[in-house]
């Protein structure tokens, strides 16, 4: 009687194991080593953020066009009226697409473009606002 318990036993643990796998491979979004990703609607997006540069308040429009979760594209526009903000926003314009086209949204985080390091912060507002549009 003892061993047929123990098969009970060893069954139930072997069917509980594959239930938690089976189980897993049915999560929401693809994990990797980031965690895991969201669902977004393909399309083309665009918002406008706010960011703090030494000549006051900074605004960036921020245009994604996105594919099965994948930026395939990325405009920024500068809005800056401060030379130097302007050269900045330029900057980073200019050196964006190298850095986030062919990731998945999710997956992308700008510091420093093009010498330029606080314009980030307007864009990764701006994507905030996208995810939440694009959102599926």
């Amino acid at each position: 009687m003892r061993l047929l318990d123990q098969n009970k036993t060893a069954v139930a643990l072997l069917g509980g194991v594959a239930l938690v796998g089976a189980l897993a491979g049915c999560s929401s979004g693809a994990a990797d080593s980031s965690g895991v990703h969201g669902t977004y609607t393909d399309g083309t997006y665009t918002e406008s953020a706010d960011y703090q540069a030494p000549s006051g308040t900074e605004t960036v429009d921020v245009t994604l066009t996105l594919a099965s979760n994948v930026i395939t594209a990325v405009k920024v526009t500068g809005h800056a009226t401060d030379p130097q903000a302007k050269t900045h926003q330029g900057e980073f314009a200019g050196g964006i697409a190298g850095i986030v086209v062919g990731k998945n949204l999710d997956d992308i985080k700008v510091d420093k473009v093009g010498g330029s390091s606080l314009t980030s912060g307007g864009f990764t507002a701006a994507v905030a606002l996208i995810k939440a549009d694009a959102a599926s």
